[in-house]
This record gives structure tokens, sequence and C-alpha cells, in this order.
């Protein structure tokens, strides 16, 4: 494999890793009003994530870096074409982090119950449109493409930003959110105990149907339109067994297992999106407009520097980051929050 290869195939895991990690908080947050009618309830479901929820949002910070690094054209012309989808995202994360740290600097309900709303928001928000823009990724852009000149860009027309809202990307971003609450439910039913535990369970097991018949329609129609040959079926159907059994271990009561079905599920779903892909980093609607990882990528020194910069530091970050789950690795409940007397 050539070094512009490798980084694609890194890329492809640094987004796995957001989606798998990042996946679970955005799914505790999306059931804050479903599961905490209690203040209690949600400050042991916000306590749950509480340790690793900033640590999971660097693999987003990592993948984009790594993408404008690595491949500075498609960075450019996803990005600049996509201003309104790419600030919807930063929005959401903003506020959605803010109100993790603010929420309980005042004891006031009107308070809480505000920056409860920003977190319902954001963890909303930022799965349902990165999954509306994977979606496009893989059906193609309007791109409009120069390669004499090294320049792709993607045509803005309000035609064309209304035709991402098409049929595929929406199935694309209602999977998202249903396969994400799936998630966050098996993953407070795995980190609790007590009502809660049993509450989480309950509602998973509804949610969980939704997530496989919306996890199917994607998998098997990306499949059929853009996949690749076997591999990309493989994928497919490890992804709807993955949800399958997540339900069907929700159900026996081992969380743990259900938890890495809901993994298998969203790392051979996201998997399966950069297949489809390659070997373009931007498929074009129009053929012939396509914009290769070779034409994307930096120069072979650049990518040289970043890989050996990789290896040198990318075990510290997962090593550190498999630490903090091994710590924090123990289930809790209302009996473990602090009284009043001992916050203050």
């Amino acid at each position: 494999m050539t070094l512009a290869e490798i980084w694609f195939v890194a890329i492809a895991i640094l987004w796995i890793g957001f989606f798998v990690l990042e996946g679970f908080d955005f799914g505790v947050g999306m059931l804050l009003p479903v599961l905490g009618k209690k203040e209690e309830d949600r400050r042991v479901m916000i306590n749950t994530i509480g340790p690793v929820w900033d640590g999971n949002e660097v693999w987003l910070l990592t993948a984009g870096g790594a993408m404008f690094a690595a491949f500075p054209e498609w960075y450019a012309t996803v990005f600049s074409g996509l201003y309104i989808p790419l600030f919807l995202v930063l929005l959401g994360l903003i506020v959605r982090g803010v109100s993790f740290e603010y929420r309980h600097k005042h004891d006031r309900d009107d308070w809480r119950k505000l920056f409860d709303s920003f977190i319902i928001f954001g963890s909303i928000v930022v799965p349902l449109v990165l999954g509306v823009g994977f979606a496009n990724f893989v059906r193609g852009l309007p791109i409009i493409a120069d390669p004499a000149q090294r320049n792709w860009v993607m045509d803005g027309t309000f035609a064309n930003i209304l035709g991402l809202f098409n049929p595929f990307a929406l199935v694309g971003g209602l999977t998202f959110l249903a396969v994400f609450m799936f998630h966050g439910a098996l993953f407070i039913a795995l980190k609790t105990k007590g009502d809660i535990r049993e509450r989480a369970r309950s509602f998973a097991a509804k949610v969980g149907i939704a997530a496989i018949v919306l996890i199917a329609a994607l998998t098997i129609w990306m499949t059929v339109a853009f996949g690749k040959g076997v591999i990309s079926w493989i994928l497919a159907l490890l992804a709807i067994a993955g949800v399958g059994l997540g339900l069907f271990m929700n159900n026996k009561g081992r969380e743990g297992w259900a938890f890495i079905g809901t993994v298998v599920s969203i790392l051979t779903t996201v998997a399966g999106m950069f297949i489809a892909m390659w070997p373009n980093v931007v498929p074009a609607l129009t053929p012939g407009n396509d914009l290769s990882l070779y034409d994307a990528a930096s120069t072979s020194y650049t990518l040289t520097i970043m890989t050996v910069a990789t290896a040198i530091f990318l075990p510290m970050v997962l090593g550190y980051q498999a630490w903090t789950f091994w710590v924090f690795r123990k289930r809790i409940s209302t009996k473990n929050l602090p009284t009043a007397s001992a916050v203050h």
C-alpha cells in the first residue's frame, strides 16, 4: 500500500473510533428526557459518560486534523461547500460540551433544565447531520472538477444543497440516530444498577427494533447501489447481525455482550461507507469529477512525517484512554451520588 492509501485507512479508523465511542455519549444525551425523569437519574446518566466524553471527542478532532494534513484537497472540497452542516455540528458539540460542565453550577431547576435541553439538542443534531453527511459522501456530491489545475469545488447552488436531503441521506441520518440511541441505552444499562438499569434495558428492547430495521435498510441499500462486491455484503450482514446480537443479549440481561454487538454494527457500517467511497475521497454525482485519494493526498514527505509521529504518539493516547475506561469501569446508581452537603 502507498502512504496515501495507508492514511485513507487510518482516517477511516479514526472516524470509526469516534462513532463507536462518542456514539454512546450521543445516545445517553438523547435519552435524558426519556430515562431521566428525576434529577437524580439524570445525574447518574451524565456521570456514566462524565469521565470519558471529552476524550471520546478527541477522535473527531484527530480525524479532522488528519484529513487536513494528509488530504488537504479532500478537506478543502468538502468543508468549503458544506458550511451550514459544519456549523451545525460545531454548534451542537460546543453547547453540549459547555452544558456538561455548567448544568451543576447552580441549584435552580430552570438552570439545569436549560443546559439539559442543550445536551439533548447537541446529542440529536450532531449524529443526524453526520449521518446525512456520510450518506452523501457515499452517494456523491455535486463536484466540479478541473484536475489539470488540481481544483475540485462543490457546486453550492440552492438546488444542489437541497439535493443533499435525498432519501438515501435521510435514511443515513435516521439510522445514526436510532443506532446511537440503542448504543447509549445499552451503555447506561451496562454502567448502572437498580431501577435505571432496568428502565434502560426496557427502552433498549424497543428502540433496538427501530435500529435493526434502519441499519438493514441503510446497509443493504448502500451495498446494492454503491458496494464493492463480497466485502460490502459481509460488512452489511455483520452490521445487521451486530444490532441483532445487541437485542438478543439485552433481553438475556447480558449488557456487555449487547454493547459489543452495537460496537460491531457501528464499526462495520462506517467501514462499509469508506469502502464504498474507495478509491475516491469525494465521489461526484457527475461521472469524471471524482476526487480520488491520490489526487487529494499531500506530498510523500508530509505523509512520512505524519506516519512517524503517529507511530510514536498513538500508542500513548490509546493507552491513556484504555486506562481511563478501566478506572471508571464500575456500575453506579443514585446511591453513589454525593449529598448536597458533600458537594458544597
